[in-house]
């Protein structure tokens, strides 16, 4: 597709950094949920829900991480998927674009929530709110949006 503007391109690398960051350390808090790998102390954990890191590891390994890899080759040759139209909410642009949005959304309901918990934030969450931010604002790009509407 030798007209892809170079807006898809921006947003297909954003989703590419997120997916690998994610899939380093959701992998590190899965395979070592003490935090230690990533230098997080377990008493930061402050909510009775999880004992350890290893079920948010798996939440970002899964969410932020392997989908947002999965969506890169997704939005690069704009495949068909049953399940993906089936939870498009915006019927007239292919699964892979909204999907793009739905993981910015995911990202920054992460951070928010781990700011909520640890209490606080550092430039990470920074750095990721920025990342989420622009994730959103290249897929609302008007060539972006033409790219992946439904009908091309």
């Amino acid at each position: 597709m030798s007209n892809r503007p170079a807006g898809c391109y921006l947003l297909i690398s954003l989703h590419g950094l997120l997916g690998l960051g994610a899939v380093i350390g959701g992998g590190a808090l899965t395979l070592n949920p003490s935090g230690g790998w990533l230098g997080m102390s377990e008493d930061v954990m402050k909510i009775e829900l999880f004992p350890d890191y290893r079920i948010p590891g798996i939440i970002l390994l899964a969410v932020l991480g392997i989908a947002p890899l999965i969506l890169v080759d997704a939005l690069l040759r704009k495949w068909n998927w049953k399940w993906g139209e089936r939870l498009n909410a915006i019927k007239s642009m292919h699964w892979s674009w909204t999907f793009s949005l739905y993981i910015a959304f995911a990202l920054l309901i992460w951070i928010s929530v781990q700011i909520y918990i640890i209490g606080g934030s550092s430039v990470v969450h920074l750095l990721y709110t920025g990342l989420g931010l622009a994730i959103q604002i290249v897929s609302l790009l008007p060539s972006v949006w033409r790219f992946y509407e439904a009908a091309k």
